[in-house]
């Protein structure tokens, strides 16, 4: 215990100390400087903090539950993100830095008007503050109080302790986010996802080893559990799941329909991943570090997805009964990692929690600052002023944020499910009126604010009455096509009626626009991956027919 204690500690310091170094004497003053790391953020750290906001406990728990529960269907989360990178890459952020902008609400306000920026961010901080930041908070505190056992170690019950860890990580997250700024979050965000893919790859090759010794295997440790997970249990490890599967499994119809437009709105118009982006030093550098993370995503599926089957197999023949697949993940750890390497492990969990926490509240910070207090509040407030007002609403937040995170706890599904299918209730119209807004020059002021309406009716409509019987991702599949049909209409219909002028965007000139020459070749080496790690996973690989579900 003493030895995980000093290897926790330590690896948290390093993280906290290099943090401080890299961003000692960095102008926080400005609005800039504060919300944007200065506008100089390089490639490979735009890929690391793009990774380490995306992942967190709610997806090394939830994840491996899902896979756990149903097989490797849901690998699929992370496959698709890759694409989604690459139209970040092509697509949006040559759009997003010519703007000039510091949040995906400001983009809207210059495509629409001042109260449709309002509206969507209302929308956006409520959804973070609601459904994302508490999610995150409860997920890691899950996380800890199934390796550690905290409760024990305190004589609490289990939801006093996830209480105690929410107030904990809350407090450890907000130092980054609040003091910090964007930059400190960025760099920290590199440390730790060093530390993660280090961490992350250690649970299937030792649970593999683990999984080969109990099944009487050739004492060749990692081959003898891969060799007895393809003989014995292939029909988990099929990544195509039948079109009328239900949530937690992934319908293969919906793997490049449904599913990448639930990452398009991650990856190319939520506001925790954009603002990455939108710091760089230029086009280049967003192109390269939304390109990097794609690489980063197909290979996520390794220490994401797998070791949620190897749990399965390895439970199986234990006879060891896991009753929640939330579960799942965190008794494997406990099982699989060697003692010594134990708090290593968990200062990765902690850095991977908090990288997630502290970028959405940084995110929060930041729309509200700059899309509600400096629009609506005091327009003529100084650069000083608004980070002093981003800093005390980042408390505020983090306060809501943390009394929220608990309550998660009796919720009855799995977190991921959850978080998936609530998330789309705003996004998907961000995502249709980000784009929208781009393809359709034409469009009246007040349409974004229709799709919205139309959206949350329909969307809401659906996880109320059908949300048991289909898929989630269908309904995202039908919405976006009719969201944008519907853009069109109201497009032609402003274009003849009202004959209005196309929307032309104005270059800002924030940052270089030269993009990465190297682009396309990184695309064409990405798509290439995508297919290899498909048909891998596929009747045609190690896959067989047939679906297995756990519980």
């Amino acid at each position: 215990m003493l030895w995980t204690f000093a290897t926790f500690v330590g690896f948290t310091i390093l993280v906290a100390v290099i943090s401080y170094v890299k961003t000692k004497g960095d102008d926080q003053t400005t609005a800039d400087g504060y919300f944007l790391a200065g506008r100089g953020l390089p490639g490979f750290v735009i890929a690391g903090s793009l990774l380490l906001t995306n992942l967190s406990a709610e997806q090394l728990v939830g994840t491996n539950g899902q896979t756990w529960s149903v097989g490797m269907s849901p690998m699929a989360f992370e496959i698709v993100a890759a694409p989604c990178c690459i139209i970040l890459a092509l697509f949006a952020a040559p759009r997003y830095l010519k703007s000039g902008i510091t949040t995906i609400p400001e983009l809207i306000g210059l495509r629409y008007d001042r109260n449709t920026k309002l509206w969507f961010s209302i929308a956006y901080i409520l959804l973070y503050i609601v459904v994302q930041i508490p999610v995150i908070l409860y997920s890691g505190s899950l996380v800890f109080e199934n390796i550690f056992g905290v409760s024990g170690i305190l004589g609490i019950t289990k939801f006093q302790a996830v209480i105690v860890l929410c107030i904990v990580i809350s407090v450890i997250g907000s130092i980054y986010a609040i003091f910090g700024g964007l930059k400190a979050v960025a760099v920290s965000d590199t440390v730790n996802g060093v530390g993660l893919l280090i961490g992350g790859f250690m649970i299937p090759f030792f649970a593999l080893s683990v999984l080969g010794r109990a099944t009487g295997g050739d004492g060749l440790g990692i081959v003898d559990g891969m060799r007895f997970l393809v003989a014995n249990h292939s029909d988990m490890l099929n990544s195509i799941a039948p079109a009328d599967s239900l949530p937690p499994a992934v319908p293969w119809p919906t793997v490049f329909t449904g599913l990448l437009f639930l990452g398009l709105q991650s990856w190319c118009t939520h506001q925790s991943f954009i603002q990455r982006v939108l710091a760089a030093e230029n086009l280049k550098e967003a192109q390269k570090g939304a390109l990097y993370c794609a690489f980063l995503k197909i290979i996520g599926f390794m220490y994401l997805a797998l070791p949620g089957v190897i749990a399965f197999a390895l439970f199986q023949t234990q006879g060891n009964q896991v009753s929640m697949m939330d579960e799942a993940y965190p008794q494997l750890v406990t099982q699989v990692i060697p003692a010594p390497l134990m708090g290593f492990f968990a200062a990765v969990m902690l850095g991977a929690i908090l990288s997630s926490f502290n970028s959405v509240l940084n995110s929060v910070d930041t729309m509200f600052t700059m899309d509600i207090y400096k629009e609506f509040v005091d327009q003529k407030a100084s650069e000083a002023k608004l980070v002093k007002v981003g800093k005390k609403a980042g408390i505020v937040f983090a306060v809501l944020t943390t009394i929220v995170g608990p309550l998660i706890y009796f919720f009855p599904a799995g977190l991921k499910t959850f978080l998936d299918s609530l998330v789309m209730l705003i996004a998907l119209p961000v995502l249709s009126a980000v784009f929208g807004g781009f393809f359709f020059k034409h469009l009246p002021k007040y349409s974004a604010k229709v799709i919205l309406l139309v959206h949350v009716i329909l969307y809401g409509s659906f996880l109320l009455f059908l949300g048991d019987r289909f898929h989630y991702l269908y309904a995202v599949l039908l919405l976006l096509p009719l969201e944008l049909l519907l853009m069109f209409f109201m497009n032609r219909y402003n274009k003849k009626k009202n004959h209005a002028l196309a929307w032309k965007q104005e270059d800002a000139g924030a940052v270089d626009l030269t993009p990465w020459k190297y682009r396309w070749v990184a695309t064409a080496l990405i798509i290439i991956c995508i297919i290899a790690v498909y048909a891998a996973f596929s009747p045609i690989g190690i896959g067989t027919w047939g679906y297995a579900q756990a519980w």
